[in-house]
């Protein structure tokens, strides 16, 4: 079974670790230039996804939360991983003062924690996960159809 057909029925991770290894396999299934829009409330393992991602990408250096930047780009080793927290955006106009096209050169992966504040601008195209938590505070990740 694919990843993507995983995501799509739902997948439940129990650690930190496996929440980045699912993302991890995806990162090598990802074509170049995809937007990831990652939807989730505080705490249901958004930046947890990205650092799997990023590890997926070849990216050495430690992934954090850039919500006080809004976004940081990473270099893989086959292209270049922008994490984008959209928490602080008032609403999706403001990414134009961000310049955030000018830093999405080809190849690369952009992943959106809190997407729905910029909604207007995330692409058709993007893939949309469902992060959670269940009540046994075991983590859900689910691709949106």
């Amino acid at each position: 079974m694919s990843i993507y057909a995983k995501l799509r029925e739902g997948v439940i991770t129990s650690s930190a670790a496996e929440t980045q290894e699912i993302a991890q396999t995806l990162a090598a299934a990802l074509r170049p230039d995809t937007t990831l829009a990652l939807h989730g409330d505080l705490g249901a393992g958004k930046t947890t996804f990205v650092q799997g991602l990023a590890r997926g990408l070849g990216v050495t250096a430690p992934v954090t939360s850039p919500t006080f930047n809004i976004f940081t780009l990473y270099q893989g080793g086959s292209r270049t991983l922008v994490h984008m927290d959209a928490y602080r955006l008032e609403n999706d106009q403001q990414i134009d003062a961000l310049m955030l096209e000018d830093f999405l050169v080809s190849p690369w992966c952009l992943a959106i924690e809190w997407p729905d504040k910029i909604a207007a601008w995330i692409p058709t195209d993007a893939f949309h996960l469902d992060l959670g938590i269940t009540s046994d505070q075991r983590h859900t990740i689910r691709l949106r159809t």
